[in-house]
């Protein structure tokens, strides 16, 4: 393992062809909002170029990219660093979540079919079982696909691109709680889908309002611990 940190297999593979920049952008996003590569860590060009088995320039233009989008910062004479982000980003950040899925709720018990509501508990019983397995990434993964499930039930594109646009910092601070909300983050899904499937739009904007909340204050709680 190389000072960069990175566990053996968790640098993805960079499909071509396509802009490398862009290939190399991907790889390097996808390894911290999964932290990977964690808040703080400090990113050096030739070792990352070696990891993903390109040349310094793409990832250099990468980091940069990176720096723009609050991803990485980058600090004259240090080099570059994996954001660490501040307590009122998360707090912005997970207050939005709140806005964005409370009306993709209320929109999905308005507009969902019988399909749509068997792909959720699809989705559910595998978080469940990810939860059951401690399998952290799994359980995350599961949870970022019945959000946006929901969000496609929705049937809003405007909605459903903005919602795209938080959801990798919604995992990136999703992450290190998953444990921590375990089962109950299931259990609030579950309720969820009765009321959707009950076309209760009150209840399952209210019942997503509250399930965003307890992710906002689980990060937050983590954070003061």
């Amino acid at each position: 393992m190389l000072s960069t940190g990175l566990p053996q297999g968790a640098v993805p593979k960079l499909e071509r062809p396509g802009p490398l920049r862009d290939r190399v952008y991907e790889a390097l996003l996808e390894l911290i909002t999964t932290r990977a590569l964690q808040p703080g860590q400090h990113l050096v060009e030739s070792e990352l170029a070696g990891h993903l088995g390109v040349s310094r320039q793409p990832v250099r233009e990468a980091l940069q990219r990176l720096n723009t989008e609050g991803w990485v910062d980058l600090r004259p004479a240090q080099g570059a660093f994996v954001h660490e982000p501040t307590e009122e980003e998360a707090d912005q950040l997970l207050t939005v979540r709140t806005l964005l899925e409370a009306e993709a709720a209320r929109l999905a018990a308005a507009n969902a079919g019988s399909a749509g509501i068997s792909v959720l508990q699809e989705l559910c019983a595998e978080g469940e079982k990810a939860v059951a397995a401690d399998d952290v990434d799994g359980a995350v993964t599961m949870n970022a696909r019945f959000h946006t499930k929901i969000m496609e039930l929705a049937g809003n594109a405007v909605l459903a691109e903005l919602a795209a646009q938080v959801d990798r910092r919604v995992r990136w601070y999703y992450t290190p709680i998953a444990r921590q909300r375990g089962q109950q983050s299931w259990t609030e899904h579950r309720e969820l889908i009765a009321a959707i499937s009950d076309r209760d739009e009150q209840r399952a904007t209210q019942l997503m309002r509250e399930h965003t909340e307890h992710t906002r204050r689980s990060y937050h709680d983590r954070a003061k611990s």
